[in-house]
């Protein structure tokens, strides 16, 4: 049971590690982007930037 045990929290510690040194900037940046591609198109669409 001891070496299930263990094992478990390997696989534990290398998700938790996929999750926040690879997943979390990848969904940080497609959200920025979508963010920017959104403000872009609403721009493009409705006219651009105010002009003072």
């Amino acid at each position: 049971m001891d070496e299930k045990n263990e094992i478990r929290q390997s696989e534990e510690l290398r998700s938790f590690l996929f999750l926040t040194v690879v997943m979390v900037p990848v969904l940080t940046v497609m959200i920025i982007a979508a963010y920017g591609f959104a403000v872009w198109f609403y721009q493009m669409l409705v006219g651009g930037p105010p002009h003072h």
